[in-house]
């Protein structure tokens, strides 16, 4: 028994229910509470308030200080006592964590009330907590982008220490499969990645061709030329596209688009692969075409009407106020569009793998078939390689090259629209 160790463990309560009945019990203590901290916060301050007493704060206010006494200590200590749980550095029970959590929630409940004096500055307390709760929330988006950045470097340079940078950017070749062999006398893997940027820029351009206009001159339609009702119906029934999901459009690309592309290649006398990089890209610009529209029509509505009327009331046709006054006006949140269905096409999967192949295929003819960079990336992390492989590690580098790419377009998109903004302002 000496070599034996026990885990340390919060003793005195048994672990008899699952996670989600601990989760509602601490949602219905801290509710109870919660709910009984307002109503006797809010009569104190009646009762002062009754007795003649001037207080600083509204009597719900009160009631709201005491709610927030009650929920912020048990929320703390909920929250330690599961990333303790789950780290396993201390071996706490689910009611272990309820009790500890709704016991801090009664003290608090204590101190609260033992704070509460008609010249306490409640409404103002209020007001900083929430701003806290609100920086907080801001900060989530932050740290978490963060965190992704620094998980992808940090596995990228692992896989640059294993491969060259330069290889890896420059390189024509990808053929990441005989990393096993390679120490056995067998072909050298190879980790270019040109291949699978041009593929990517490919079908994103062709997506781009198809998405942009049709996009762009429907949102016109739609915001000077329809009627109210075709309005009501058009619009609705065009974002219908941007809630199909995308396996339901590859199907599409594999079973109808890539068959056409075929036949109307063989058509012209031309050879074309039923996985081309043209059935991939022309579905998916249908797919993207919600994004331009909707958000192109929103821009164009909130162009002022003063601005048309004045075009108008200079003896300009409606074709020329749209091309003169409104597009200009309205062309900063029309880049914003752009831009955002090309990052939207730019992470596409499902459809480049049904309609395009899996082939890192470098070509200018899009009528063969080739592959993108996220194609690759589920390729070799759903694998059956060892993590710490160049060929697992490759798919962090390649997150690594297009979140750069995608921010190096976020950035023009904003240079842009601050330019163009100041311009027709």
């Amino acid at each position: 028994m000496s070599g034996y160790h026990r885990p340390f463990r919060l003793q005195g309560l048994r672990s008899d229910v699952d996670t989600g009945t601990a989760i509602f019990l601490f949602l219905a203590g801290a509710a109870a509470l919660a709910y009984s901290a307002f109503h006797i916060g809010r009569r104190w301050a009646v009762g002062v308030q009754g007795q003649g007493v001037v207080t600083h704060s509204r009597p719900h206010q009160y009631g709201w200080y005491l709610v927030a006494w009650v929920l912020l200590p048990a929320g703390a200590v909920g929250f330690v006592g599961a990333l303790l749980r789950i780290t396993a550095w201390i071996r706490f029970t689910e009611l272990a964590i309820v009790g500890s959590a709704l016991a801090a929630a009664g003290a608090g409940f204590w101190l609260g009330h033992r704070l509460l004096k008609p010249e306490l500055r409640a409404r103002r307390t209020l007001e900083a907590i929430m701003r806290r709760l609100l920086l907080a929330a801001a900060l989530v988006s932050i740290l978490t982008t963060s965190g992704i950045v620094l998980s992808i470097l940090f596995e990228s340079i692992r896989f640059f220490q294993l491969v060259s940078f330069l290889e890896f950017i420059t390189g024509t070749d990808w053929a990441p499969d005989t990393a096993f062999t390679g120490a056995s006398g067998g072909a050298e893997p190879h980790f270019g990645s040109v291949p699978l940027f041009a593929g990517t820029f490919m079908i994103t351009l062709i997506a781009m061709l198809v998405a942009l206009p049709v996009g762009l001159l429907s949102a016109i339609y739609m915001a000077e030329y329809a009627s109210r009702r075709v309005r009501e119906v058009a619009k609705p029934v065009l974002e219908v596209l941007a809630g199909i999901p995308t396996v339901v459009y590859g199907f599409f690309a594999a079973l109808t688009v890539a068959p056409l592309v075929v036949d109307i290649a063989g058509a012209l006398g031309l050879d074309a692969s039923y996985n081309s990089a043209l059935a991939a890209g022309l579905v998916m610009g249908i797919m993207i075409i919600p994004f331009i529209s909707s958000l192109s029509d929103d821009v164009i509505n909130s162009v002022p009407d003063a601005l048309r009327e004045g075009s108008y009331a200079l003896g300009t046709t409606r074709s020329e106020t749209i091309r003169q006054i409104v597009l200009p006006a309205a062309l900063p949140g029309i880049i914003s569009a752009f831009l955002l269905a090309v990052s939207r096409a730019l992470g596409e999967t499902m459809i480049v793998v049904m309609a395009a192949g899996l082939r890192p295929n470098l070509t200018w003819n899009p009528l063969e078939d080739m592959t993108t960079v996220t194609v690759r990336i589920v390729a070799a992390l759903t694998g059956d390689q060892a993590f710490d492989s160049a060929a697992t590690l490759s798919a962090f580098a390649l997150g690594l090259i297009l979140f750069i790419v995608t921010l190096t377009l976020n950035l023009v998109s904003v240079i842009l629209v601050r330019r163009f903004r100041q311009k027709y302002a």
